[in-house]
């Protein structure tokens, strides 16, 4: 099991590359400007040799200076003592996302898919429609995220449906060893209830399986009922769930 996880956190890590990276000692340091917890996080990704009483305070130093509270995912491949360790200096946990894992020749993609297009690059177009789904209005987000969307290293396939030529539903694709990893699941809030987020994760799947995956994965915020409800009927089952502990903001995180 814990082969099988390994694998889909390190297809995680190339789905979705952070705008700076550290490697300190078997942990990757990231950092986007406090996109999201996944891309601002410390990982776990090799053999560690320091010890957790210098290492912590490092990473604290550097997250710091570039202005965010250090952040560590901890997944079911991360000891319970070093969550302990987090726990006892104050760290909470946030975002508890849940992995849903899926073989294809056993999903449920019976429904058409006639409004979605798609595409095998990531437009500029595509990433402003996320945006303006998202509400993403903050100034350095919008122009580090592109970068890190073209810096993804492995095959893409881009979908979205759009209406009056305004894109109102999105999706991403992302193909790595004999797996599709579902991202960017959006939908307008104005065209939800429609089945448009079924449609595109139906046509995502699809065109994996033309691109040779056998599998999928994805990953959905726990709480996100809705989301889980569609995931499921689509064949998805809950393989693992991961966290981040997260240094809280009663100290002082102004870059020095």
């Amino acid at each position: 099991m814990d082969q099988h996880i390994k694998k889909i956190e390190d297809m995680s890590l190339n789905a979705w590359p952070s705008h700076k990276m550290e490697l300190y000692d078997g942990w990757i340091l990231r950092f986007s400007y406090f996109y999201t917890h996944r891309t601002n996080s410390v990982e776990q990704f090799g053999t560690s040799t320091l010890p957790l009483r210098e290492k912590i305070p490092y990473c604290e130093s550097v997250y710091k200076r570039l202005g965010t509270p250090a952040i560590f995912k901890i997944s079911p491949l991360v000891s319970e003592d070093f969550d302990y360790v987090l726990e006892n200096r104050g760290y909470e946990i946030e975002h508890v996302t849940n992995v849903m894992t899926l073989k294809l020749d056993e999903a449920h993609l019976e429904s058409p898919y006639s409004h979605v297009q798609f595409s095998s690059s990531i437009p500029i177009r595509w990433i402003e429609g996320l945006f303006s789904l998202k509400g993403t209005d903050n100034p350095i987000h919008r122009i580090v995220v592109p970068s890190m969307y073209r810096a993804i290293p492995k095959e893409t396939i881009c979908a979205y449906i759009e209406e009056n030529g305004q894109i109102i539903a999105t999706g991403l694709g992302i193909l790595d060893r004999d797996y599709i990893g579902i991202y960017a699941i959006n939908v307008h809030r104005d065209h939800r209830k429609k089945g448009y987020a079924r449609e595109i994760c139906t046509g995502l799947l699809k065109e994996g399986m033309k691109h040779g995956a056998a599998n999928a994965y994805l990953q959905v915020v726990e709480g996100n009922t809705r989301a889980e409800h569609l995931y499921e009927a689509l064949g998805f089952r809950r393989f693992y769930t991961y966290y981040f502990r997260v240094q809280q903001t009663g100290q002082d995180f102004s870059p020095e």
